[in-house]
């Protein structure tokens, strides 16, 4: 058992050397942490406030689109959020059903105070990890490796490896309007001495900013002005681990709402505007691109008419809604314009006002692809430090920290997953290669691999390596054997049966509505029609011992899209090859149609010297690479026939 250490019991354990410290108990600490507790490493987890280990400050939910998949691949890979998050959820979803594999991913609800309830819950009952509240001060480093750490007590505490999780902490402040409180999220202390330490070192530290909406007590919500969306009515989970049947149940599940902005919204917005730290010069930090603050989406879609805003349950245990795509800066007193401006908010009472945080994360271009820094040896870092949004990458980065300072510690090779391995992989490279300038957000499209990527087959992708580095049992991974078994022997059980056109298959086909058969076919082929799922052949046929419900997505998503996912690979390696292309030095990147903006301008200001280099700048999408490619293959054409 693991235990919250007092200051006295503290003081007893310095006289071991600890394998490792966390500092931070944020989504990123917990998977850093777990991490190398479970690999048997003596383990200490510093942070702020033990209240606030697995703390959700800003939305209420854990997936969505690309994000789900990230959370399918830490369960993968042997990490915990997943099972937190099936444990926890008020309503789970499947995005983007009615579209091809590649883009689908969960996304639940999450009741916030259950979810950071059990995951200190977890952290506490783990051997091989303590867990200390203070605030880490300043790094220790000793001949270019790090030594350990110190607090702002000025006790000292040695470590073979420290990782540094401190999300939005660094050099802090909360802005609302033109007030600026140095504080870090929910009236938390913020950390200013590690930003120095780090300084000192000779890191370069970015500044960003990100934002969170206000939250208005639900009974004061009038919901019949909203559009009810509920959960998808499937045995779905997040863990391969978890039971569907442990799951809450689609009858108790709790709807979310669709709302818009209205033109008053948009009135008040616009007569305040230079009321908002966003736009009264206040803020000195970059602001997430692909999260912008309600205000922002209108300066920057000034054609938009309305914008939609998704009401989300915070928690069973409180009586406060999440307004999604709501965050702001405004005062006070504009929130409540804002707020009471929404359809269905008329007699809405704010909770907790919305605010802007601005604080310092570390260049990931000092960091090497294991999250490793290239400047001190054994120090590691992960999450919203390194320049990204989001708990599901926090978690990502934590995971993927805490299994190479294990690596570190062992002397063993590293874990460094490729793009067309995982989401996880892409993150990475897309943050050790490209940096950042706004905070970094998973989105499908930064994925060139994405039918490969898929929410199915996170498990045939990555659990040799959780198994491999020791995170996943050998109990679990024979079960993950088995299921590949499984899958291919169905494979071709569909394979050897012949369906012929006999009334009552050509009546179930006729009511899917699917074409009536004139010849015989096998059972995998007739499965290869859009229409038809793996479901509609055992029901068709009868079939005994059908694969259970995930196994037959797994199989469904293999038989209709093979060829495709066999043409993804062979993409993959003419990608590969084309990376060092030369881009020619007088190119006029104007001249480019279909371009994105992001990436024209980006492309003009950084003139890249290779399709590699080009493919390495943030903000330049896999779809941008494929179309200067196809332009500059049309230039050498023209110049050939000159």
């Amino acid at each position: 058992m693991s235990s919250v250490l007092t200051k006295e019991q503290l003081e007893a354990k310095l006289q071991e050397k600890y394998d490792a410290i966390i500092v931070g108990g944020g989504h990123a600490g917990i998977e850093a942490a777990l991490a190398l507790a479970r690999l048997h490493f003596h383990t200490l987890m510093i942070c702020g406030s033990f209240r606030r280990i697995g703390n959700m400050p800003c939305n209420p939910s854990i997936g969505g689109p690309a994000k789900g998949i990230l959370v399918r691949e830490i369960d993968a890979l042997g990490g915990q959020m997943a099972i937190s998050a099936d444990k926890t959820c008020l309503q789970v979803k499947m995005l983007n059903s009615s579209k091809g594999p590649a883009v689908q991913a969960m996304r639940v609800q999450s009741d916030k105070l259950a979810y950071a309830r059990y995951m200190q819950k977890v952290v506490t009952e783990e051997a091989n990890l303590d867990i200390y509240v203070a605030l880490a001060d300043e790094l220790i480093v000793e001949e270019g490796a790090i030594a350990g750490v110190k607090l702002e007590d000025g006790t000292r505490i040695f470590s073979k490896t420290v990782i540094i999780t401190t999300g939005t902490y660094l050099s802090s402040r909360v802005l609302c309007g033109k007030t600026a409180t140095p504080s870090g999220p929910d009236g938390e202390n913020t950390n200013y001495g590690l930003s120095t330490s780090l300084r000192n070192l000779g890191f370069e530290l970015i500044r960003l900013k990100t934002g969170t909406p206000p939250r208005v007590y639900t009974d004061s919500i009038d919901f019949s002005k909203g559009q009810i969306e509920l959960g998808t009515n499937m045995p779905l989970t997040f863990s391969y681990q978890t039971d569907p049947k442990d799951m809450i149940p689609f009858d108790k599940q709790v709807p979310c709402y669709l709302i818009w902005t209205t033109p008053k919204t948009h009135e008040i917005i616009k007569d305040h505007l230079k009321e908002s730290s966003m736009y009264s010069g206040m803020v000195e930090g970059v602001g997430p691109r692909y999260c912008p603050s309600i205000e922002d989406k209108l300066v920057r879609f000034a054609d938009k008419e309305r914008h939609q805003l998704f009401l989300e349950p915070e928690s069973l245990e409180i009586n406060e809604t999440y307004i999604q795509g709501f965050s702001t800066s405004m005062p006070h007193y504009v929130q409540e314009q804002m707020v009471h401006s929404l359809p269905g908010f008329e007699n809405a009472r704010i909770a907790k006002y919305a605010y802007a945080i601005e604080y310092d994360a570390i260049n990931p271009l000092e960091l090497k692809p294991t999250l490793e820094s290239k400047k001190v040896k054994g120090l590691f870092f992960g999450g919203q430090v390194n320049g990204t949004s989001g708990y599901e990458e926090a978690a990502a980065q934590g995971l993927i920290a805490g299994i190479n300072a294990s690596c570190y510690l062992k002397h063993t090779q590293p874990l460094i997953l490729k793009r067309d391995e995982a989401y996880i992989g892409v993150l990475i490279d897309d943050l050790v290669t490209k940096g950042v300038i706004d905070p970094y957000r998973m989105l499908t499209s930064r994925a060139e691999y994405r039918l490969l990527l898929r929410h199915d087959n996170a498990d045939a992708r990555l659990i040799k390596y959780g198994y491999r580095v020791g995170l996943v049992s050998e109990e679990r991974y024979q079960t993950y054997l088995n299921k590949q078994k499984a899958i291919q022997d169905e494979m071709e059980r569909l394979a050897n049966i012949r369906v012929t056109p006999k009334v009552n298959i050509n009546q179930y086909l006729s009511q899917i509505p699917s074409p009536v058969l004139h010849d015989g076919i096998s059972a995998k082929d007739l499965m290869k029609r859009p229409e038809i799922h793996y479901f509609d052949i055992v029901k068709m046929l009868s079939l005994s011992n059908p694969l259970n419900y995930e196994y037959g997505e797994c199989l469904n998503t293999l038989v209709k899209y093979q060829g495709y996912i066999d043409k993804a690979f062979k993409e993959a390696q003419r990608v590969l090859k084309l990376e060092t292309i030369p881009i020619p030095e007088d190119i006029d990147y104007k001249q480019i149609l279909n371009l994105a903006s992001e990436a024209r301008e980006k492309l003009i200001k950084i003139k890249p010297l290779t399709i590699g280099q080009a493919s390495r700048i943030s903000g330049v999408n896999p779809a941008d690479i494929s179309i200067l490619l196809v332009y500059i293959e049309s230039l050498r054409k023209v110049k050939k026939h000159e």
